[in-house]
């Protein structure tokens, strides 16, 4: 099955609502990056925020990263998502130790820590990118995000996030949502809100129960029903081309390229969000020191 997110709008136009399938784009990633499983649950959590947030901007080519440095042993975690909700990105430390909450939960919060920063960059195809950034709250990157929107843009926001990693580690199931009040909700339907949210629990539950992203959402918007506006596929995909590679390669300057060149050995570039690598012989090299 493909992975898609669905967006949606309360029956009476209160509140926002959005949430995606996620499960094959954080198989692909995590494949990609050789994650052990909690640097795999972090980075699927991430990559899930941030094809929703990404799906958010409705800017034809624009992009969205998320950057999560939270002074954990996983490092920190990159995600590009562009206007549709395709998404790719990257762990520093793929390999860590597993820690647990308890038997069977893994401690995200603990592998991404604490003592750090969460940082959203909106290129809208303006003159300059929009730039926020937020302390983390807990490294569990769904309360993170819920921060963010609350404290950078005045929405108020509830994002819920969920990977489950399987005993042999590969990804079983993840996904996630995120509900946002629009001005001038009144009281009853920030209550309801709130209910439903505490009544559907955590998301992961749901998805392995096999809910699909609109039953989650009907899950959880409860009595206020909800209208579905927009179904999206979505997936891992990389835009990385041996132009742009050698566009890269160019911005090193001559000197270095005259030393790569020196070595007289083919010279391989992996580009860091997929595992595709661009081979540079010799020859290549002499004809970017011709462009320089």
């Amino acid at each position: 099955m493909s992975d898609y997110l669905v967006r949606g709008m309360s029956m009476d136009g209160f509140v926002k609502c959005m949430a995606i399938r996620s499960t094959e784009l954080v198989r692909r990633g995590a494949q990609i990056q050789g994650t052990t499983p909690n640097a795999t649950a972090a980075f699927g959590r991430a990559l899930t925020a941030a094809s929703m947030m990404g799906n958010m901007q409705k800017v034809e080519n624009g992009s969205m990263t998320l950057q999560i440095k939270g002074g954990g042993p996983v490092g920190s975690i990159v995600c590009v998502s562009d206007a549709v909700g395709n998404v790719r990105g990257y762990v520093v430390e793929p390999k860590v130790p597993l820690v647990e909450k308890y038997p069977g939960k893994l401690d995200v919060g603990a592998t991404v820590g604490t003592e750090g920063t969460l940082t959203v960059i909106r290129d809208l195809q303006m003159k300059e990118p929009y730039v926020g950034t937020v302390p983390l709250v807990s490294g569990e990157i769904g309360d993170d995000v819920t921060a963010y929107f609350a404290h950078s843009e005045q929405t108020p926001t509830a994002c819920a996030l969920g990977v489950l990693v399987d005993r042999d580690q590969s990804v079983k199931v993840a996904g996630g949502y995120l509900i946002q009040l629009l001005p001038g909700a009144p009281e009853e339907v920030i209550a309801k809100v709130e209910a439903g949210i505490q009544r559907a629990g955590a998301v992961t539950p749901m998805l392995e129960r096999g809910m699909t992203p609109e039953e989650i959402l009907g899950e959880v918007c409860g009595a206020l029903g909800v209208v579905f506006l927009e179904t999206q596929e979505v997936a891992y995909r990389c835009y990385c081309s041996r132009e742009r590679v050698s566009a890269a390669l160019l911005s090193l300057g001559r000197k270095e390229l005259e030393e790569i060149a020196a070595e007289g050995k083919t010279f391989p570039v992996e580009c860091q969000f997929c595992d595709t690598v661009y081979s540079f012989t010799p020859g290549d090299i002499q004809g970017l020191l011709e462009k320089a």
